[in-house]
């Protein structure tokens, strides 16, 4: 850390650590109070974060909020019930026609905003891959 310090490094900005299936580079997050195993534990990124202040070196953490992972317990949750507390934090529909409007963001990906769950057996959003629920 101490050659950043000596290139004038001000300030980090970290791309998601947290726990995720990978399926895009992190950003489909499983788990925001945890550290993924390859990056190592929570206790390592406190270190590197004590250790960075020490040098006057801010840290950004991007923390992305506008969707999870299929695999985060709370999309799990969600999707398990309609009368599930968590159900009205993704956006679930009988039919996949609502908000035609609104381009989907991947093209090469699929037309859709909407993916069915046949768990749920309602269609979910999402703004990016179907495996990160909006």
């Amino acid at each position: 850390m101490g050659y950043l310090q000596e290139l004038g490094v001000s300030a980090l900005w970290l791309m998601p650590f947290y726990p995720s299936p990978l399926k895009d580079d992190g950003y489909d997050i499983a788990d925001y109070t945890s550290v993924h195993p390859s990056y190592g534990t929570v206790q390592d990124f406190k270190t590197f974060l004590n250790a960075a202040h020490d040098r006057n070196i801010r840290v950004i953490v991007e923390m992305v909020l506008n969707h999870t992972s299929d695999q985060h317990p709370w999309f799990q949750e969600s999707r398990s019930s309609q009368d599930n507390p968590k159900r009205d934090w993704y956006v679930w529909s009988d039919t996949d026609t609502k908000y035609q409007g609104v381009a989907h963001h991947l093209r090469g990906h699929g037309m859709s905003n909407w993916a069915w769950d046949p768990i749920s057996k309602q269609y979910y959003w999402h703004r990016f891959f179907s495996h990160q629920p909006t």
